[in-house]
């Protein structure tokens, strides 16, 4: 799986994150798990096109020491479909600045 990752997270940084996240995407059903849609100016062609697929997601996994923002785009509505890739570059800069956006809020040092 191709995830920008953050490691060596404080107990007190994973705290902070963990209240952030609850309280901006709620939980999923698999703890720590969080689904953050997908700017939809960000589809790319063949998502667009797939009206039923969408919106999209990018998942976020956040364990004690570490975060990871996956680059798979992904539909909560299917297992598979051309629309669900790896994220292009503009999508990538968008999760990447997702994530950055997060520890600046927080004031939290990587």
């Amino acid at each position: 799986m191709k995830q920008y990752r953050i490691d060596e997270l404080r107990p007190g940084d994973y705290e902070k994150i963990k209240t952030h996240l609850d309280e901006r995407f709620g939980s999923s059903h698999r703890e720590g798990v969080y689904w953050v849609s997908l700017d939809p100016d960000l589809m790319d062609q063949v998502q667009a096109a797939h009206v039923d697929c969408q919106p999209f997601y990018f998942a976020v996994v956040l364990e004690l020491s570490v975060i990871s923002f996956e680059l798979l785009i992904r539909t909560r509505n299917r297992m598979r479909c051309d629309c669900i890739h790896y994220a292009n570059k503009a999508q990538r800069d968008s999760i990447i600045r997702f994530a950055d956006t997060i520890f600046d809020e927080l004031k939290i040092l990587t």
